[in-house]
């Protein structure tokens, strides 16, 4: 049964693909690579034409103004619809951040029409970008959220890295 399954999964085309503003979600893609092995292809999201001839499809992207980033929720609403895939958000929230939970169901929802073999997040890192323009808005609670940048640097860190390779083997291994 193992041989028969080992086989199957070594038929599989699969695809993680991804946008990633700082590297970090790349650094989360490139661990799911490492875990899969030859049976995956790693393409950034801009490269990628579409989901046809995959068998699974991670799809990888930060959270951008409380839900995917603008490319991917754009991607998903062209391609994912019928498509197994398996999501992989990065965020600059701690995992405590009460708000977060609603901005990981915004993003569950931008894959709504799919076949949703699996989700993981974990934290990534604040562009300075973001954290200046948080820090300049008249909203405390964004300005706040701006001044917690250094929280973020480093990650994501080695266990969220060896979290994301479990992952991707449970979602194998799920199929």
């Amino acid at each position: 049964m193992a041989a028969l399954r080992k086989e199957r999964v070594m038929e599989m085309r699969v695809l993680i693909t991804f946008f990633s503003q700082t590297g970090k979600t790349r650094m989360v893609a490139e661990a799911i690579r490492e875990e899969l092995g030859e049976i995956a292809e790693l393409k950034e999201l801009s490269d990628t034409e579409g989901l046809e001839g995959y068998d699974l499809a991670f799809i990888g992207f930060p959270i951008m103004a409380f839900g995917p980033a603008q490319p991917a929720r754009e991607f998903l609403e062209r391609h994912a619809a019928g498509r197994k895939v398996a999501l992989f958000v990065t965020h600059a929230a701690p995992d405590d951040e009460p708000a977060l939970q609603d901005w990981l169901e915004n993003c569950r929802a931008a894959a709504s029409g799919a076949q949703l073999a699996g989700f993981f997040h974990c934290q990534g890192e604040l562009s300075q970008a973001v954290a200046d323009a948080l820090l300049a808005s008249d909203n405390p609670d964004l300005r706040g959220f701006g001044e917690r940048r250094s929280e973020t640097l480093g990650q994501p860190d080695e266990d969220a890295l060896r979290r994301a390779r479990s992952f991707a083997r449970e979602v194998i291994e799920g199929l």
